[in-house]
């Protein structure tokens, strides 16, 4: 299992098909924060390009600014999608037991 797994595992006690999900869970969560490192790449070259031209395209850069912004929220999406199916698949002692990892900033989502 990976370090985020196994904590969260051990932290909230939890048996084999909620470690499973979280497994899946998690993942997801993974693959779309790649995605956004892959997006902030781009768009980090895409305004330096804009800078570097001769003359400065307001309208280019409000495109690139635009498409952070869209990526930031897909990733807020993923996020609260992350967090509801997490909320699904525990029981009540487990909820409580997230959200003060959650509060305390031992697990940062």
């Amino acid at each position: 299992m990976r370090r985020p797994l196994r904590f969260l595992a051990f932290k909230l006690e939890l048996d084999e098909a909620q470690t499973t999900e979280f497994a899946s869970i998690l993942s997801a969560l993974k693959t779309e924060r790649a995605q956004a490192a892959v997006d902030q790449r781009r768009t980090t070259a895409a305004l330096a390009d804009a800078v570097a031209a001769e003359s400065f395209d307001e309208s280019a850069a409000k495109v690139v600014a635009d498409d952070r912004v869209k990526s930031t929220e897909r990733v807020e999406a993923a996020v609260a999608r992350a967090l509801g199916r997490m909320h699904a698949v525990l029981r009540g002692d487990q909820r409580t037991r997230l959200a003060y990892l959650l509060r305390t900033g031992a697990l940062a989502m």
